[in-house]
């Protein structure tokens, strides 16, 4: 199956998920904190498949960082002669 074919089954599950949570309410009553929470959870579901749709029609371009080019020239000695040697210490010490 197609991505579009599998998002209209699962719309039409959620649909009819939606119908039987409506006679549920209707014999159980929508103010229970649980009828409630199903109701929000079901809600909360068809939202994420509406943001699921919308992605899956509009595919993001690959994200991709910008490339810095390195020169191959070395660098000047001058810009190194105050910083220590990693894991060494400094150049005029002994390390412990």
């Amino acid at each position: 199956m197609s991505v579009h074919d599998e998002l209209t089954s699962v719309q039409r599950c959620l649909d009819e998920l939606h119908r039987s949570i409506g006679r549920l309410e209707q014999q159980l009553g929508s103010g229970g904190l649980e009828m409630r929470r199903v109701r929000m959870d079901a809600d909360h579901l068809r939202d994420s498949l509406g943001l699921l749709r919308e992605a899956a029609n509009h595919p993001a371009a690959p994200n991709r960082p910008d490339l810095v080019t390195i020169s191959d020239t070395p660098y000047d000695i001058s810009l190194w002669t105050d910083s220590d040697d990693e894991g060494l210490g400094a150049r005029d010490r002994h390390a412990p």
